[in-house]
């Protein structure tokens, strides 16, 4: 169970933005942390051909990151967080993002009134359901067991034009910018949060503007939690865009099992647009240096996205080299409708997509942290 603690704390650090919810460290500290991973994927159907690639920042994230509190007394703390996102295989910043792209924001923390941070930061898909440990792709797959697959038509915008439904539901870590966000304490088990994000547009308080809202309740080894939020985007030229997504999930812990269900879904109100999926996993620490993650996944889109539909099943196997690095292998094969083609999520390249409908993913990788 110690090392199950340590990789949940692990991928837990992909954002970091949850630690000044859970309390501020006494005193006055400045910490650099970060997450680094990479291996050899094989793609079955990449734009009609096999494919052998190294690729980096699926398990977890690349990230360098620094976080700092200050104690202002009375149980008051100044804090910050500074995130870069990064191509291990480059050493470049992740394209579409600025320096701190993965999170920036300043806030006070009160451990009797919970805390306020302002700046670019996750909203509540990713703070309550990702973070509150609802999401098998936590333990279980990573990036690749994100939700994507034969819905390009719902067109989120700021996606790659290629691919217009990758992280649809936005639990892999999408920033809200310049927004403020409450977080509550626990109170019995229960927290809740708010975040607004400012659209900046004069003379119209609501265009480009962002809502999100969450909640949270763990008991012990059970937890459940709900979130939702609304963005507006805004681009030259073309109408505002709404793309609204809500969810609720579950956990359960046993002594060394930890099982996971998920319910998510967008909807793209210019165009009419939706998607749901259903998911269960779990993963099972059978040795304290080895662990096994199994996830099922279902998504299915409406008639605007020709009611395509998606079956996906992940699976991992982690070795534990240290309390710090892991080595895996990881499977994800994605098998959609005839007619529709499929597309795992984090298959990046402008041809990507499957010419059929099924893809399929093996990996081997190395993930550290610091």
């Amino acid at each position: 169970m110690k090392y199950l603690a340590l990789w949940c704390a692990a991928l837990s650090a992909f954002a970091v933005a949850q630690a000044h919810a859970e309390g501020a460290p006494a005193g006055n500290s400045v910490t650099i942390y970060g997450l680094l991973d990479a291996g050899v994927s094989y793609v079955s159907n990449e734009g009609g051909s096999k494919n052998v690639k190294f690729d980096d920042g699926i398990f977890v994230p690349n990230l360098l990151g620094f976080k700092g509190t200050e104690d202002l007394g009375g149980g008051l703390h100044a804090v910050f967080n500074l995130v870069d996102q990064f191509s291990l295989g480059t050493g470049s910043i992740i394209s579409g993002q600025g320096l701190f792209g993965r999170n920036a924001y300043v806030g006070l923390v009160s451990d009797r009134y919970g805390s306020v941070t302002l700046g670019n930061q996750y909203d509540f898909m990713t703070d309550s359901l990702f973070f509150g440990h609802d999401d098998a792709a936590m333990e279980v797959g990573g990036l690749y067991n994100f939700r994507a697959g034969p819905f390009s038509k719902i067109a989120i915008p700021g996606n790659p034009p290629f691919a217009q439904q990758f992280d649809w539901d936005r639990m892999a870590g999408a920033t809200v910018n310049s927004s403020i966000k409450y977080q509550s304490p626990s109170v019995g088990g229960f927290k809740f949060g708010a975040l607004y994000g400012f659209g900046g547009v004069p003379g119209s308080f609501g265009s480009g503007n962002s809502v999100s809202f969450g909640a949270n309740y763990d008991n012990g080894p059970f937890g459940m939690a709900a979130a939702y939020t609304e963005v507006k985007y805004l681009t030259a030229g073309a109408p505002e865009v709404g793309i609204r997504n809500w969810g609720v999930g579950a956990h359960y812990r046993f002594d060394n099992i930890t099982t996971t269900a998920l319910v998510t879904t967008v909807r793209n109100t210019s165009n009419g647009g939706a998607i749901a999926e259903g998911e269960v996993g779990g993963n099972w620490l059978f040795d304290p240096q080895w662990q096994i993650g199994a996830d099922y996944m279902y998504m299915k889109g409406d008639a605007f996205l020709n009611n395509n539909h998606a079956h996906q099943i992940t699976t991992v196997l982690d070795y534990f080299l240290s309390k710090r690095t892991t080595v895996y292998v990881e499977g994800v094969y994605q098998r959609t409708n005839d007619g529709a083609q499929a597309l795992i999520n984090g298959v990046l390249d402008a041809d990507g997509t499957s010419s059929g409908p099924s893809q399929f993913i093996g990996r081997v990788g190395v993930e550290t942290r610091f």
